[in-house]
């Protein structure tokens, strides 16, 4: 197909178009087997993705699904039909387009099953249920092409390993499908490409002209940054200020709650009352609908928002993005630049608030990166057996497969690819016993096999399979509405565990608003609209980003310059003087300053590993110290340090840090703490062995851990080597402790420790004694002080301890 037909022309050239070389190169390379296209936001690669297939459909007589469109978003999935539907309408095409998500009710999903469109909008988790049903060869037998739309956001996390398996196994039921990935934002352009095709075939890329460079800046406030804190809440005139001078603005934060915050916070502050939205993935569906519907309209002149608004949206009328906190990742900000002016060859334009007074060096050096198109991304390691567990499970739901045909699909994926015939009959064994420790229980006899056929032990199983498919853990949230006789209007929902510290009267955000807790009843928090009280934040399961190895690379990079014209001149002022009373980390170096202040000790290492990596150098240096007798008492983290207090100097910390023996104490500290039981539980639930829904009613958090918890110690006694243990430790390793960039930062430092010992607080180190989250650590030194305490009570009462006396005895001095 090279060639578009004269409808086709006519049609842009009504809209004043020009077809651009790459919508003309995907029409070419229309029967490649896959291909990724890297093209810039506005450039018209969601329609060029979809052109070879108007162009198949245009002239009619194709029966059933044609193309399906996998995005990572519901809310993108609706834009995309909205415009594809115009072109189709306004050409008068035989096309029938239909989106399918968790949004879309019982009766149209079971009239689609029935009769597929010509294109079908999907997210992975709506794919991999089609395909969990008998009639998925029905379905899609007429499947010629599958559209991956922002395919780097997919490949960074377990719902692109889902989706990924899903397509092998649509690769097996249509041998001829091709495959297409859409980005405008890749950093390794060729493991995405990887990643698209089938292994080992190769997948071409095609590039379009990235277009003018992005126009980009930190903000300019009369208020200098505090030192802590991650709201932005100094910037809030300036920001209203932005707003008025533009047409349409997205604020984005990385947080749900920080959104809350400052949007309450820049209400408060609109004077003027501009209509601003507030757009996040905790708020009811209706609400986000209608936020969507007035932002189409151009009612809006503001919308605070967070990843749910990241990706392709076309709002063309949006003319500026503010990012407020640091970016974390130069990629993120670049999806989030892009959205700004959503046109061909228009800058978009783009100003960054830093949050905190360290964040100014961050934006700074993100700044810098995306100037230089230097995007940054961590690779991934081999597929997640969790996921492979769950998508075993959701073949057999489909009907009986061989082992043998089932293991060749999976290892087309590229994720898979090396994945061991071993591990694969140990999943597979899993899903169908439970394993060793189990399988004496029939909850977990889930398959049998029979003739060399895999297949349910009880068909009625295929129904629980289907009401627990997903990767994405949500299981903590509980649903928020008005309170009223038959039942309020939905707000949105709050974790579990927030709802628990409610006491009636009590008033939080949501949705921007100041409701008030009035009661909990089956499961849904009932609230109504009384701000009579100052509120607390709500919270919620939105991403905590951490900060990127390479984002972290170039500030400590930047700390080697002699100065920093580029920064702010508090900024600058401030590190000149941290030079001159301590130093400035350096790349290849670990730094650590060890300082009294106000009767502790504490000692500060700045590893610049993330904010988990960190977290976990506090759990891990803590543990150390209680053994050394060094009486910690606490310690908080942020992406760049660790601080620790306690009641002894550490007078040489690399025996601490010690590489070789850390991974074995990092281990045993893993294997009884609370960070495993929870990576168990979400593993467990991704895998099958834990229902998120029984009998079509969801289970709360509270019942889903405890029986996470059961399970989990039962294995550790009784089947230490259980599959799901293995798996929990590989998460648990990458995930929540992120042990991974301990190690990293190990191998960088090479023991290269700078131990400083000083007399006072240093300026790098004092914003971590504003930060929030500390982590207090119970042990010796909680006994030493009660100790302590006692005796200067006593003595104050005229006693004193005899030492000599075994056990200690009071006496009375002469």
């Amino acid at each position: 197909m090279t060639a578009l037909p004269p409808r086709f022309r006519d049609w842009f050239a009504t809209r004043g178009w020009t077809v651009h070389p790459h919508q003309v190169d995907m029409l070419e390379r229309a029967d490649d087997p896959a291909l990724l296209l890297i093209a810039p936001t506005g450039g018209g690669k969601t329609l060029a993705g979809f052109l070879p297939t108007l162009v198949e459909l245009a002239e009619g007589g194709h029966e059933g699904l044609h193309t399906l469109y996998v995005s990572p978003l519901k809310a993108l999935a609706a834009d995309i039909k909205r415009n594809l539907l115009a072109p189709v309408a306004e050409m008068g095409l035989p096309i029938r387009i239909e989106d399918r998500t968790g949004d879309t009710t019982p009766t149209q999903r079971r009239r689609q099953r029935a009769d597929p469109p010509h294109i079908l909008l999907t997210t992975p988790e709506s794919l991999a249920l089609l395909l969990s049903y008998e009639d998925a060869p029905r379905i899609f037998a007429g499947l010629s092409r599958v559209v991956v739309d922002e395919i780097h956001a997919l490949a960074e996390n377990k719902r692109g390993d889902q989706l990924m398996l899903a397509l092998s196994r649509l690769q097996a039921l249509r041998p001829g499908l091709r495959r297409v990935g859409l980005s405008a934002t890749v950093d390794d352009p060729p493991a995405i490409a990887a990643y698209l095709a089938r292994h080992p075939d190769p997948c071409p890329i095609l590039y379009a002209d990235p277009g003018p460079p992005p126009d980009i800046a930190m903000i300019e406030t009369d208020a200098a940054p505090p030192w802590s804190g991650g709201g932005g809440k100094y910037a809030i005139p300036a920001v209203l200020d932005l707003v008025r001078r533009h047409k349409t603005t997205l604020i984005f934060h990385n947080t749900r709650a920080q959104a809350e915050i400052f949007f309450h916070e820049l209400w408060l502050q609109n004077e003027e009352g501009l209509p601003i939205g507030i757009h996040h993935g905790s708020l009811a569906r209706e609400q986000r609908q209608r936020v969507e519907a007035a932002m189409i309209a151009g009612e809006l002149r503001a919308i605070v928002c967070t990843g749910t608004l990241d990706l392709g949206i076309d709002w063309g009328d949006v003319d500026l993005i503010v990012q407020i906190g640091a970016p974390k990742h130069v990629k993120r900000l670049v999806q989030r630049i892009g959205r700004a002016n959503h046109r061909y060859n228009a800058p978009s334009k783009a100003i960054v608030v830093p949050a905190n007074r360290f964040e100014v060096v961050e934006c700074v050096a993100a700044l810098a990166a995306v100037r230089e198109g230097d995007l940054d991304g961590t690779p991934r390691g081999p597929g997640p057996r969790d996921v492979l567990c769950q998508h075993i499970a959701i073949c057999v739901a489909s009907g009986p497969f061989t082992a043998d045909a089932l293991y060749d699909e999976v290892t087309t994926t590229g994720a898979y690819a090396d994945l061991t015939r071993g591990s694969f009959d140990a999943c597979l064994d899993f899903v169908a016993t439970g394993g060793y420790a189990l399988r004496a229980y029939d909850q977990w006899q889930r398959l049998v096999e029979r003739d060399g056929l895999w297949q349910l032990r009880d068909p009625r199983g295929a129904l629980r399979i289907r009401q627990n498919i997903g990767t994405i853990m949500d299981t903590d949230l509980l649903k928020v509405r008005l309170r009223h006789n038959r039942g309020g209007a939905p707000l949105g929902e709050v974790e579990e565990g927030f709802a628990a510290t409610l006491t009636p009267g009590e008033t939080f955000l949501m949705g921007g608003q100041v409701v008030r807790y009035e009661s909990l009843r089956e499961m849904v928090v009932e609230v109504t609209r009384r701000a009579d009280r100052e509120p607390r934040i709500a919270t919620y399961i939105g991403m905590k980003f951490g900060t990127s190895i390479q984002l972290s690379e170039r500030i400590l990079r930047m700390f080697g310059q002699e100065d920093w014209p580029e920064l702010p001149q508090a900024t600058r002022e401030w590190l000149h003087l941290q030079r001159a009373r301590s130093k400035l980390p350096e790349p290849d170096r670990l730094l650590i300053e060890s300082f009294p202040h106000e009767g502790r000790e504490h000692t500060c290492i700045y590893g610049f590993a993330g904010r988990n990596a960190m977290q976990t150098i506090g759990l891990l240096l803590t543990a150390r110290m209680e053994e050394a007798g060094l009486h910690p008492m606490g310690f908080v983290a942020t992406d760049y340090a660790t601080l620790i207090w306690g009641l002894d100097p550490i007078t040489d910390p690399a025996p601490l840090l010690d590489g070789e023996n850390l991974r074995d104490a990092f281990e045993t500290w893993l294997a009884g703490n609370a960070v495993m039981k929870r990576t168990f539980k979400q593993s467990a639930v991704i895998s099958g062995l834990i229902d998120r829904q029984t009998r079509g009613a969801r289970k709360t958090g509270k019942q889903a851990t405890f029986s996470a918890d059961i399970l989990y110690d039962t294995l550790r006694k009784y089947d230490p080597g259980h599959l799901l243990l293995d798996i929990t430790k590989e998460e648990a390793l990458k995930g929540l402790v992120d042990f991974g960039r301990i190690e990293d930062m190990l191998a960088r430092t090479r023991g290269r420790i700078d131990h400083l010992r000083l007399k006072r607080i240093t300026p790098l180190s004092a914003p971590l004694f504003l930060e929030a989250g500390r982590v207090p650590v119970d042990g010796a030194a909680t006994e030493r002080l009660l100790a302590e305490e006692a005796e200067r009570l006593m003595g104050a009462a005229g006693l004193s301890i005899d030492t000599a006396a075994e056990p200690r005895r009071w006496r009375v001095p002469t």
